[in-house]
């Protein structure tokens, strides 16, 4: 009796085992990144409103929220002692700090949230991030990289918004340049010479995903 008792847990646990695999090869993932300006925003709302199954992954960061921006639904909203917690607990999927005492972050918690709903998860995060994940998640994962169709465009696109300063466009200019350098890491690629262009060729790649 104790034989076959044992063989029974062996079992269960061999179930949860196999159910623990198959949903880790079910769980899909959708990374898009781009250097600042090259519209992948643009693109990933546009791929949530056209895929019911898509949902945007909400990142954590340690800046305060602007304007409208709501806690939950924009950002999770953190304290920086909050989030070096979590990352000494390894609790992201990926973290920057992307300028001194301001992180970002994708939590694992939020990948689990959305695959419990039985959704995939879009991560719209930058280059660096962007890498990382798919290093983590190389079979589930489709990573599409938005390319401007020039740096000297970009550089009109970020003028055009008038938010930004001199040196900050030269900054993020600079950095753009740097991240370009790493668009064969990635899945796809997709020049946003033309946004509707653009719509359509991230909605077939990602059709072709959903449904494989």
């Amino acid at each position: 009796m104790v034989w076959r008792g044992e063989r029974n847990v062996d079992q269960e646990s061999v179930l949860k085992f196999l159910l623990s695999l198959q949903m880790a090869t079910n769980n899909k993932i959708i990374i898009i990144t781009a250097p600042s300006g090259a519209g992948k925003t643009s693109i990933t709302k546009h791929l949530l409103k056209t895929f019911p199954q898509l949902t945007f992954s909400i990142s954590a960061a340690t800046r305060h929220a602007r304007g409208l921006e709501k806690d939950g639904v924009d950002y999770y909203f953190i304290s920086e002692e909050n989030f070096k917690q979590k990352i000494q607990h390894d609790e992201f999927v990926e973290w920057e700090m992307v300028y001194e005492g301001k992180y970002y972050g994708t939590l694992k918690s939020e990948l689990e949230r959305i695959w419990n709903l039985s959704k995939i998860p879009v991560l719209d995060i930058d280059v660096q991030g962007a890498v990382h994940v798919k290093q983590q998640y190389p079979e589930t994962s489709l990573t599409l990289f938005i390319e401007p169709p020039s740096v000297d465009e970009l550089k009109n696109r970020l003028k055009s918004r008038g938010t930004e300063s001199e040196e900050s466009v030269a900054t993020r200019v600079s950095k753009a340049s740097y991240e370009l350098s790493f668009k064969e890491q990635f899945d796809k690629i997709i020049v946003n010479d033309k946004l509707h262009k653009a719509f359509e060729k991230a909605e077939q790649i990602v059709q072709s995903f959903i449904s494989s």
